[in-house]
């Protein structure tokens, strides 16, 4: 049953993906732009702390 859930609700995702893309291409570009500036200040805030956590944690 859960795998049958995880399917649907896959599907039903990317039905909505496809949908945005075809009825808004660029609001749909606008998503896809905040989705990476996420994604690169996510990795530049975990850059930051390895980079504390190498020099001993010091302020």
């Amino acid at each position: 049953m859960a795998v049958n859930s995880k399917k649907i609700a896959i599907y039903v995702l990317v039905v909505f993906i496809l949908y945005v893309i075809i009825t808004d291409p660029a609001k749909a570009a606008d998503y896809v732009q905040i989705g990476f500036e996420g994604i690169s200040s996510a990795a530049q805030a975990i850059g930051d702390f390895m980079t504390w956590i190498a020099d001993g944690a010091k302020n």
